[in-house]
């Protein structure tokens, strides 16, 4: 997936605007992005605030980590079976 040029917390203000009644169009216009963005944003963040969408990206890079320790943890099991022989 193509990395956002903005961060969550510009995405929410961007969402904060649009829910003070500020035309969508003209948001969008200042932004540089298309309607279809701010829709998806929205349904993507629509009623987070800028402290959980931290805490969203932290779990998300804590997510990472694990999976890739996992992984690891696979091959380290694999490996130990093919070296002691041992049949799945």
């Amino acid at each position: 997936m193509k990395k956002s040029r903005f961060t969550e917390e510009q995405i929410i203000d961007f969402l904060k605007e649009g829910e003070s009644g500020s035309p969508v169009t003209e948001i969008c216009r200042r932004g540089g992005f298309s309607d279809a963005t701010f829709y998806k944003w929205l349904v993507r963040f629509g009623c987070m605030e800028a402290t959980e969408a931290q805490r969203l990206r932290a779990l998300k890079r804590e997510n990472t980590v694990l999976k890739k320790l996992l992984a690891e943890a696979h091959l380290d099991i694999s490996a130990l079976k093919v070296a002691f022989g041992v049949k799945r």
